[in-house]
């Protein structure tokens, strides 16, 4: 419940899961808190748009059960139950190189102890040698040794370690990249060494289950728009889209005044949940000592295609590829009301990280290219029609995970008392995932909280470290 008695006013200035994490926490500790996001909708660069009669989300986004912010955010909003967890880690990988019949293997986990339980599947995996699944093991206990707290690590590429650790072009492609370019948007050689090890030692070498994959089953709009306005709404958010800020100044009283075009907002603290450039934009002078890094963090893209067919061509929801450009394909017939329509089509999903060669491509350059792969790769296409294809394009989709980029990235307090910065391009520690925005909120709510004097509210997400 609101303070009214202490007046106590934040301003959330972005709408993704930044800024609503943000937004929710502060309201939950009793501050009057105005959303405001440009665009006519919540949920960022993670949302749902309609395309004739279906909904179709701008890309795919998945979770692992390690996930444990952005497992909180969904409860908050009641979501937790339309994004599920596997029960237990499966992955499908199709090498499209191999003859038809012995392309399959599969990434899966047993109900044994870290790291025994990925023993079984590594030794049966058949797209590495025995000698190179051997290496494998070897190169994962040293990444385990390895302190996620050595600055050194952000200085160093992924791939030059793991080459300095006995992995092959092969394995790097078949295992390691295989998992790194879809958490970190980024091939090996091109990664932080500091955040591949974060990825790999949480997800696969934390707890049995930490790599279990959790997805949407419906559109992405119902949880990080529709369910997030109703959470926000009932903790007595004031929603404001479409609206614009375009300055953010203290006062010599120390309040803050947000500029939006029309009027102006009274803040005792403001939160920027906005993308690294934007965030550079309105910052007050002196905020930052080196306001300009913000600029020297990169983006990475990541491209979507997708086809519809007019039959049945996957029988798995999703699948991983080598051998072929395709990285991921997801089945989205039912979350995106095809399955519906009872008609037997099939709707599927290529997601493509690290995609700067076909980022800019034209669509029919990207039809030529892609449907002949999907015809190797799911031999059950080469009959079927296509109904569809479009692809969707996120240019600047994440922070580039380069090495170097931890010491660019600021964390939650700035130097203008009531100022805070949250997104996933923040220092959560963690590369550009929905995870990391999460926390990136958390990160601000509670600085935020203490500056203001305001108790810490029970259902916040507390981290592993703060817990």
């Amino acid at each position: 419940m609101r303070d009214e008695s202490t007046g106590r006013r934040a301003v959330v200035v972005g709408g993704g899961l930044a800024g609503v994490t943000a937004a929710l926490g502060l309201a939950d500790a009793g501050v009057r808190v105005t959303l405001l996001e440009g665009r006519p909708r919540l949920g960022g660069l993670a949302f749902s748009f309609r395309r004739g009669e279906l909904d179709v989300d701008n890309g795919q986004h998945v979770y692992l059960r390690c996930c444990t912010a952005y497992r909180w955010f969904l409860d908050r909003v009641g979501a937790a139950e339309l994004a599920p967890l596997q029960p237990r880690l499966d992955v499908p990988v199709v090498d499209v190189a191999k003859p038809e019949g012995r392309r399959l293997g599969r990434l899966r986990r047993d109900a044994l102890p870290v790291p025994l339980h990925l023993g079984r599947s590594l030794a049966t995996y058949p797209h590495l040698s025995l000698a190179e699944r051997a290496s494998v093991g070897r190169a994962a206990l040293a990444l385990k040794g390895l302190d996620l707290t050595d600055p050194a690590l952000d200085a160093q590429d992924f791939g030059g370690w793991l080459a300095a650790h006995g992995q092959s072009a092969r394995t790097v492609e078949a295992l390691w990249d295989l998992v790194g370019v879809a958490t970190l948007n980024a091939v090996a050689g091109d990664a932080s060494l500091a955040l591949a090890a974060m990825v790999f030692k949480t997800g696969l070498l934390s707890d049995p289950g930490a790599a279990d994959i959790g997805w949407a089953h419906v559109p992405l709009g119902e949880l990080h728009d529709r369910l997030a306005r109703k959470a926000l709404d009932s903790a007595g958010v004031s929603i404001e889209v479409r609206t614009r800020v375009t300055s953010v100044s203290r006062q010599d009283n120390g309040r803050w005044t947000v500029e939006v075009p029309g009027r102006t907002l009274e803040a005792d603290a403001v939160v920027l949940a906005v993308p690294q450039r934007e965030a550079y934009d309105l910052l007050p002078p002196g905020a930052l000592d080196a306001p300009e890094r913000l600029l020297e963090i990169g983006t990475a893209p990541i491209l979507n295609v997708h086809v519809i067919y007019d039959r049945p061509v996957m029988n798995v929801p999703f699948l991983a590829a080598l051998g072929t450009p395709v990285q991921w394909v997801f089945d989205r017939t039912a979350s995106s009301g095809l399955a519906a329509k009872g008609d037997g089509a099939q709707y599927l999903a290529l997601s493509q990280s690290a995609a700067r060669d076909d980022i800019d491509a034209p669509v029919a350059d990207l039809r030529e290219r892609y449907l002949p792969e999907l015809e190797k790769l799911l031999p059950r296409t080469r009959g079927a029609a296509v109904r569809d294809f479009f692809v969707t394009r996120e240019k600047t989709a994440t922070f580039a995970p380069a090495p170097g980029v931890g010491r660019l990235r600021p964390g939650a307090v700035t130097k203008a008392p009531g100022l805070y910065l949250a997104g996933a391009w923040t220092a959560t520690g963690w590369p550009a995932t929905m995870e990391s925005a999460v926390r990136s909120g958390t990160n601000a709510v509670d600085a935020a909280l203490g500056a203001l004097g305001r108790p810490r509210p029970s259902r916040l997400f507390a981290s592993e470290e703060a817990a």
